[in-house]
């Protein structure tokens, strides 16, 4: 079962079942392929400059307000958002005073979304919840994908006001409607958890491919595990290694390990096992479990990288730790020398200790 998880906001996760991609393994050729100073913010709707923006990160921190810096000077070009370079440069409280004069006085959407996203996150400005969900309900009400984005989490969390999921599912829709790809993320799993909304897999197929083609990986990563496995769409494993492409790309360590699989194993695009082994080294240094424990297997067996037990034994011994044993690795390195596999133990303790948390 693969955990889908939210985007915005703590809630578990959505799973999916019928074999999840995680669990496959890599085969030789000649057997069949088995079918995340300023702490980082919570996921929330970035108020955008005239330019263009990135989907946001997974939520993993709650950040704190800094010193109030000395004001930006206005700069030569007139179309330069003030509001959102003070706010890029972590200088909240300008960004706090400037977006409150736009708002106020301009009913500025998206200076009314900053000083939601602001006070939710505590930014520049006491976390003041109550205050968050008014801001962002006005920018909301103002037309801004970004504030019904926002403004959902809160209502699904019961963040600023009691939990209302029929209303989250609305301001969703609205959002996504309007062309937010994490507001069409959400909303596919919704559909595809079947609790909140009824069930319908044929939807969130469609809003994951919205959300896909916005440049969402996680949305990418998501919509290949349906064409894999058929899930609402039609099978079809060359689409499935071209979303995993594009959601590696953009550093999804699920999808690293997924399309380093379909590398590896040819399975929807050309083999290519350098390239796969380089994708599982990328991903194992990531704390992907299961790129270590492939990574391992690959070591110890030689097959696709020179032998080398000890770095197998050590990417080994860290996979058992985060709960991915394998016996057949323990049967595979048991004939190590007592040296080679102290080197690897002593490898394995250096890397737990600086990297397991």
């Amino acid at each position: 079962m693969k955990c889908l998880r939210p985007i915005g906001v703590a809630l578990g996760c959505t799973m999916l079942a019928s074999g999840a991609m995680a669990q496959l393994s890599i085969t030789p050729p000649a057997q069949t392929p088995p079918p995340a100073k300023k702490e980082a913010p919570k996921e929330k709707p970035k108020v955008h400059a005239p330019a263009a923006k990135k989907p946001a990160p997974k939520p993993t921190a709650t950040p704190t307000a800094t010193p109030t810096p000395s004001p930006t000077p206005t700069p030569d070009d007139p179309n330069v958002d003030l509001v959102y370079g003070a706010y890029q440069r972590g200088m909240y409280k300008t960004a706090f005073d400037l977006a409150m004069v736009r708002a106020q006085n301009n009913n500025d959407a998206k200076a009314m979304t900053m000083l939601g996203e602001l006070y939710a996150n505590g930014l520049g400005v006491k976390r003041d919840y109550v205050k968050a969900d008014d801001w962002y309900k006005r920018a909301s009400d103002a037309g801004d994908r970004e504030a019904m984005f926002a403004l959902a989490m809160m209502r699904i969390a019961g963040r600023g006001g009691a939990v209302d999921k029929d209303s989250a599912v609305k301001l969703l829709a609205s959002s996504a409607k309007l062309g937010e790809p994490k507001a069409a993320y959400n909303l596919a799993l919704l559909y595809l958890d079947g609790q909140t909304l009824p069930q319908d897999l044929k939807r969130s197929a469609e809003l994951l491919r919205m959300a896909a083609d916005a440049g969402s990986p996680e949305a990418q990563y998501a919509l290949a595990t349906f064409y894999k496995e058929g899930t609402g769409v039609p099978k079809d494993l060359e689409k499935a290694a071209r979303l995993l492409q594009a959601a590696s790309l953009a550093d999804n360590v699920d999808a690293e390990v997924e399309y380093a699989i379909a590398l590896y194993n040819g399975a929807g695009t050309p083999r290519n096992v350098p390239a796969a082994v380089a994708l599982l080294r990328k991903a194992a240094r990531q704390n992907s479990a299961i790129a270590q424990n492939r990574l391992a297997h690959v070591l110890a067996t030689g097959a696709g990288a020179p032998v080398d037990k000890v770095e197998a034994l050590k990417w080994h011994t860290v996979a058992k730790t985060a709960g991915k044993g394998d016996p057949d690795l323990d049967d595979i390195l048991a004939d190590m020398s007592p040296e080679d596999r102290a080197k690897g133990e002593a490898a394995a303790r250096k890397w737990i200790g600086n990297n397991v948390k």
